[in-house]
């Protein structure tokens, strides 16, 4: 029995945060209709479908997107149902009119601000609803905020309630991956300077990171929505996200010096100080990841401080001999762009390390039931 229940553990494990919001979508959804059928509202189905709009990943998107879609509702039925009541119409031209007058100034809010693209179809809805169950228009602009107000609440209730996912707790395991793949990219590209890189190869390296980051800035937003309501005591995240963000643009420093090949006495005596480099940085992205997941504390600079200081001695000896002399301009201008950036680096690890024991002292939140 263990056996067979092995692979399926196997296969859900990494979805438990997919598999949480398929429940929680469920369990709106149906609260949403017996909530809505228990009050007699008009149309339990836009209960329904609010409440699968609002029922998001984590505790703060679902913030946002009750917020929104609350907004453009209520500013879309007051409008609709001003123009509807305000504005005499009869007959379809008439009616076509009034919907031309409700969608165009709406449509272009929604452009400008496309948190409240809601209120358009809230105002078309409200319009159209009269003429098809012959109700007031006035009466259907209610009837559409209560249906929306039933489904937002439950969708955000059920958000709060079952297993719930904090936009924190997820900030850490996507930092932690987006670190790891900077570990791998850092390895490849120093790895470069012996051999040449070329610019596709640099896009293969780098692939994936700019994902993470936008991934990353997301949950950023969505995060300190739940810290300024008060959800969450974890760390700001901004110097978070913002030293990833540095290292993301010293690889791309780093990938520029690749695209020249070092001559073949200065790759063998470089060799052996930048394997050092390139095993203490990976090392400790790779440690400052783990901290991030778990909760640890933060990993020590010092193996990175001596490789560099190794690598910055070997270029010395260089520089004395005159080695360095004869490069070719180009490869000059980037040999020495290396060292500045590998020292900037360092300074960005550094910050990542005084990141990563702040969030260290607000380990991951276990909730009961919650899911990271």
């Amino acid at each position: 029995m263990t056996a067979h229940l092995k692979p399926l553990s196997n296969l859900i494990r990494p979805r438990k945060a997919q598999l949480a919001l398929a429940l929680r979508v469920t369990v709106a959804a149906a609260g949403a209709f017996a909530i809505a059928t228990a009050m007699h509202l008009r149309l339990p189905l836009w209960a329904v479908l609010t409440s699968l709009i609002v029922t998001q990943m984590s505790v703060g998107r679902s913030l946002k997107a009750t917020r929104d879609y609350m907004f453009g509702t209520v500013g879309g039925a007051i409008y609709g149902g001003a123009i509807a009541v305000l504005i005499p119409h009869s007959g379809e031209a008439g009616l076509l009119a009034l919907l031309v007058l409700a969608v165009a100034p709406l449509a272009l809010v929604a452009a400008i601000n496309p948190s409240l693209n809601a209120a358009t179809v809230t105002a078309v809805i409200v319009l159209l609803v009269p003429t098809m169950s012959h109700v007031d228009p006035l009466a259907s602009a209610i009837d559409r905020v209560m249906e929306v107000t039933v489904g937002a609440l439950t969708g955000l209730l059920v958000s709060f309630l079952l297993l719930p996912s904090r936009a924190h707790n997820q900030i850490r395991v996507s930092a932690a991956r987006t670190l790891e793949l900077i570990a791998a990219a850092f390895s490849e590209l120093l790895a470069g300077l012996t051999r040449g890189l070329d610019n596709d190869a640099l896009h293969q390296i780098q692939d994936g990171i700019g994902k993470a980051l936008v991934e990353l800035n997301a949950l950023g937003a969505e995060a300190e929505r739940e810290r300024a309501a008060h959800l969450s005591a974890a760390p700001d995240t901004g110097p978070l996200l913002r030293t990833i963000l540095r290292l993301r643009h010293d690889l791309v420093m780093i990938g520029r010096a690749c695209l020249v090949v070092l001559p073949l006495d200065l790759q063998a005596r470089l060799a052996a100080p930048l394997d050092k480099v390139s095993d203490a940085v990976v090392t400790y992205l790779r440690a400052a990841a783990a901290s991030l997941r778990t909760g640890g504390t933060s990993p020590s600079p010092s193996p990175i401080d001596e490789a560099l200081q190794l690598y910055a001695a070997e270029v010395a000896a260089l520089r004395r001999e005159g080695l360095i002399r004869g490069l070719p301009g180009d490869a000059a201008e980037r040999f020495f762009a290396l060292g500045f950036v590998l020292e900037q680096m360092r300074q960005n690890l550094n910050d990542l390390g005084r990141c990563v024991a702040d969030w260290s002292e607000t380990p991951p939140q276990a909730t009961p039931g919650a899911v990271d």
